[in-house]
């Protein structure tokens, strides 16, 4: 690994990125991670506290000559999304995830990288550590639990904070400044189904994989396939060729990521196994025709398995594969206001089958509350058509974008400056903290920016090497200037 990080600046955020890489820091697992943040506090003789549930803020005194500068707070979660290819061996509660530098880019092997949000953390502690920069009064905002939902941040109290500026270092886009960001809210539906010992029959496992899948929200709008939704397609379409029964279905990992990977076990009479391979057959080649260059590496699979001792009644198998097939995903509205800007977005992210219950999870997205529970409420719309149970759970807000605020001008300002160019001003459809910890601070300004990572929340995440330096030094020249 230090082959892989040779030779790269600064060399003190890039060695915090790898201490943290060799932390496994999946969301509510993030203690380890913690211990190494309260240990580097303590070791610069740092003033820390914690929150009741984990957040750690650690304040920093300005320089000397800059006690009098507005005081700013750096944030970022420790927390990052463990998505894995099929077939790589990889634990992520006891391995570290294993660096690969591949050129002008820093990847992981196999699993995702977790520079969303570990970079940034690494920067705020290259920044808490140094002195060089001359800074003004900082503080420093470690959050918990952001991939599952916000949670940390939902839970991190008011008035705990002093800062003015609210610098969040998630960004993903080199060049930009983001400005404002969807609220979200999950719809999870329930429904049991009734089931009955298998007679005969061969049982076959179909598989949708080779997607790219991707974050639900930043992703939404790039035409990627969604595998629990092809899975229903092939469902339904074998289901109104022949008969057959099904067992399980499974699909998705998490809310906040695209289905890169499904799967159903079904029965039928051995006599049509030549058929069943033909239909499977022909739904790959309509569903690659579909998605074409957006996701060009769908498979749909057939693997021959052991008969399950149960298989569900058709009634509900129909239901279940046409709800799947049916159910809204993708982009509901582009932004009126921000061309290219998706506005309303719906992600059906996961389905899983347990003890005769199917559970299937979706996530809504929009900066505008009231479009965000319309979009909620066409899921769950669809979700009672087929008899499922629904309930909301995780709801945040959204972050209203203030472009002639001090903080942005400053940032623009400063950028120019340092980099050469003009940032974009761009706002983001995908939830961050940034809104969730506002809303309890009025009158904070809030700002979010980082180096360029593509891919992020799939084992395809990798950060782009050359980013990271002009991004550090934006960062040190903004605080100098603040």
């Amino acid at each position: 690994m230090k082959n892989v990080m040779e030779n790269l600046e600064p060399q003190s955020l890039w060695r915090h990125f790898e201490a943290l890489s060799a932390i496994p820091r999946a969301s509510e697992k993030e203690a380890v991670a913690r211990s190494y943040v309260l240990a580097q506090a303590t070791r610069l003789g740092l003033e820390s506290t914690s929150d009741a549930v984990g957040n750690i803020v650690v304040r920093k005194p300005a320089r000397p000559g800059r006690e009098g500068a507005v005081m700013a707070v750096l944030q970022g979660h420790l927390d990052m999304v463990c998505e894995k290819n099929e077939g790589t061996a990889h634990n992520f509660d006891t391995d570290p995830i294993r660096l690969v530098r591949d050129g002008d880019w820093l990847k992981a092997d196999g699993t995702t990288l977790g520079a969303d949000n570990g970079v940034g953390v690494a920067a705020a502690l290259a920044v808490m550590e140094s002195d060089h920069v001359a800074h003004g009064p900082l503080e420093f905002l470690f959050t918990i639990d952001e991939e599952s939902g916000l949670t940390g941040a939902a839970q991190f109290p008011g008035g705990l904070l002093q800062s003015k500026y609210f610098l969040n270092l998630d960004g993903e886009e080199e060049g930009t400044l983001c400005i404002g960001c969807a609220g979200g809210l999950n719809t999870v539906a329930r429904r049991t189904v009734s089931c009955h010992a298998t007679v005969s029959g061969e049982a076959w496992r179909i598989k949708v994989s080779g997607l790219e899948g991707g974050h639900s929200g930043i992703d939404i709008n790039k035409g990627r396939g969604n595998a629990v939704r092809i899975l229903g397609r092939v469902l339904q379409t074998l289901m109104a060729c022949m008969p057959l029964t099904v067992a399980a279905i499974n699909g998705g990992s998490k809310r906040n990521a695209i289905p890169r990977e499904a799967s159903a076990t079904v029965v039928l009479d051995g006599s049509r196994r030549e058929e069943l391979k033909e239909v499977v057959g022909a739904v790959e080649a309509a569903v690659r025709m579909d998605l074409g260059a957006f996701d060009a590496g769908l498979r749909i699979t057939l693997e021959s398995v052991a008969l399950p001792e149960r298989v569900w009644a058709d009634a509900d198998t129909v239901e279940v594969a046409g709800l799947l097939a049916s159910q809204h995903h993708g982009v509901l509205a582009m932004s009126p206001d921000v061309a290219g800007l998706v506005q309303t977005s719906t992600n059906l992210a996961t389905v899983s089958t347990k003890d005769g219950e199917v559970e299937i999870e979706t996530s809504q997205r929009s900066p505008i509350e009231s479009s965000k529970l319309a979009a909620a409420r066409m899921v769950s719309t669809v979700f009672r058509m087929a008899h499922f149970e629904v309930a909301h759970t995780g709801g945040y807000p959204g972050w209203k974008p203030e472009p002639a605020s001090d903080v942005v001008r400053k940032c623009q300002t400063v950028h120019q400056e340092i980099l050469g160019k003009v940032p974009e001003l761009v706002a983001m459809h995908a939830g961050l903290e940034c809104g969730v910890i506002g809303e309890k601070y009025p009158g904070m300004q809030l700002i979010s920016f980082g180096p360029h990572i593509v891919d992020v929340h799939s084992p395809s995440e990798r950060l782009k090497i050359s980013s990271v330096q002009p991004f550090w030094a934006f960062l040190t020249g903004l605080l100098e200037r603040l």
